[in-house]
């Protein structure tokens, strides 16, 4: 097992969760003060074009500049990295600026696209305005991706981790201070409110540079301890550089694009289809409970494929470089099923907990409660491509994760409207699962193939996972009916989540305690979890 991989995938998983878990919690009271879900379709709509204009600007900068100085570091050309680092802040910079220029520029254009019927609620000028307040977040979040990165490259998570964490309350800070102060305060409309509300992006992207600002005046002295002790022999050009770092970055941005896109798939298609059906009053609203509300919850089992995503590369990459196969082997192994280990119970505990989980956040509504019945296994699917990719890059097979994302899109964009047709938001989140699925499959081919990997051990304890989930579904399932006599969702959020704490804790006892029985936590988990068994005396 390894060390780092599991201490820095703990950094950034406590990071992202945290990051995830705020960024979970304030739409309760931003859900309260904007009105319901068709303003939260105007917050989807805006923010969309920012994400995938973001990912673009970035190039994949964390995860492809992490991968490139664990390279050379693994070398000792220490002086490679710090090459790079100088010249690419210039580089990042000018990335931003031109991004934010364009998305500026053509917001009309994606409000157009976005806005397909003239009987829906919100117009393409509000859509303009809320997409023009986010894009000024692009002239710094490049600059600071790249930091980011540096610290990856070196193996220090931390930095990314208290960034994100400052970044995303920071963020909702201004987020909820501004849209409130608009609508309570000034008399302002919705669509200024909203504004203001995705303005904070940039807010929080320089307090989050402050806070990397910050780590590197702090640990500059060591990095400079590191550069005395390089080699030299490495004597490569900017151009080599960056031909190197694009050529990293490609399968990133893909990467990165993934989920972004399947859900611009929906934002281009979502609208015209339930507009051919006749339901185009109600689109903006059920678009809000696809793309934002029960997104937002079913995101959260996928912050921890993130942060596997980040640690794995540089560790998978240093492996590969050094020819040692039997430790990456060990290292794809632990991180596949670790992360299973850890999103399948997420999954089913939302599926079966929808409807208090739906109530609680937002607000009691049988689409919300359905939708994120059906969309909370596909955040399984959500971490397993984001995992299998980082796989593929950190043993170059970099192309394989670009032909199977667009394998997934393609099966998306076919088979969005026809399904929306038929089985209306559901049609969405069934052919996103699809994509998504053909997408893994097509990873997991080239992992077996190219990295020599057998699926047999992950297999096996995946099966023995499965068990135990669905003897952990039925507790969490008979103790929520019990508690549906007393309690009910219909009657607000305090009874709601109380369901959801009881169910919750009882879901990870029974979880906790098949997993350290059967000892499948100790092969998982190491000794810590043996010394934890032995005290709690379970064999």
């Amino acid at each position: 097992m390894s060390s780092k991989l599991i201490r820095g995938t703990f950094i950034l998983t406590l990071g992202a969760f945290i990051s995830k878990f705020l960024g979970l919690f304030y739409v309760i009271p931003f859900y309260e003060i904007i009105g319901g879900k068709d303003q939260a379709a105007l917050y989807s709509y805006g923010y969309m074009p920012y994400t995938i204009f973001l990912t673009i600007a970035t190039a994949g900068v964390p995860m492809a500049v992490s991968k490139f100085i664990a390279k050379y570091n693994a070398i000792e050309e220490y002086g490679v990295g710090r090459k790079l680092f100088k010249s690419g802040l210039l580089f990042m910079t000018i990335t931003g600026v031109l991004s934010f220029v364009i998305m500026y520029a053509f917001a009309p254009f994606f409000a157009e696209v976005t806005i397909a019927n003239a009987k829906q609620k919100i117009s393409v000028e509000q859509v303009t305005t809320v997409i023009r307040a986010v894009s000024f977040a692009l002239i710094i979040i490049p600059f600071m991706s790249l930091i980011r990165g540096f610290f990856q490259g070196h193996k220090s998570m931390g930095p990314t981790a208290v960034s994100q964490v400052i970044e995303q309350i920071v963020r909702i800070i201004f987020l909820l201070a501004g849209a409130y102060i608009v609508l309570n305060v000034l008399d302002g409309t919705v669509t200024t409110a909203i504004s203001v509300a995705t303005f904070a992006a940039f807010i929080g992207g320089i307090a989050s540079l402050g806070v990397l600002g910050w780590y590197w005046f702090k640990r500059k002295p060591h990095l400079d301890e590191l550069l005395e002790q390089d080699k030299g022999n490495a004597d490569v050009s900017l151009k080599k550089i960056y031909k190197e770092i694009i050529i990293y970055s490609i399968p990133f941005i893909f990467v990165g694009l993934a989920n972004p896109l399947f859900q611009l798939v929906d934002q281009i298609t979502f609208n015209r289809a339930m507009a051919t059906i006749n339901l185009a009053k109600e689109a903006d609203g059920a678009f809000a409970v696809l793309n934002f509300t029960t997104h937002k919850i079913v995101i959260i089992p996928v912050s921890l494929a993130t942060a596997f995503a980040m640690t794995v590369v540089p560790l998978v990459t240093e492996s590969f470089m050094n020819n040692d196969k039997s430790i990456m082997k060990r290292q794809i192994d632990q991180t596949l099923q670790v992360l299973l280990f850890l999103t399948i119970p997420a999954a089913v505990g939302i599926a079966i907990l929808a409807e208090p989980a739906y109530t609680f956040f937002y607000e009691y509504d049988p689409l919300g409660t359905a939708i994120l019945r059906s969309y909370a296994p596909v955040a399984i699917l959500f971490a397993l491509y984001a995992v299998t990719a980082a796989i593929l890059q950190g043993i170059n097979e970099q192309k394989f994760t670009i032909f199977s994302l667009l394998v997934g899109l393609l099966v998306k964009l076919s088979l969005n409207i026809p399904l929306i047709k038929v089985m209306e938001t559901q049609g969405a989140v069934l052919a996103t699962a699809l994509g998504y699925g053909i997408a893994i499959l097509i990873n997991l081919w080239v992992i077996k193939r190219y990295a020599e990997y057998k699926f047999n051990m992950v297999i096996r304890r995946v099966t023995l996972m499965l068990a135990f989930n669905i003897i952990m579904g039925l507790f969490v399932y008979i103790v929520y009916k019990v508690l549906n006599l007393f309690l009910s969702t219909n009657e607000g959020k305090i009874e709601a989540i109380l369901i959801v704490m009881i169910c919750g804790l009882v879901g990870a006892l029974v979880y906790f305690y098949l997993g350290i029985r059967s000892k499948l936590a100790d092969r998982l988990f190491g000794d810590r979890m043996k010394k934890l068994r032995r005290k709690l005396k379970l064999g």
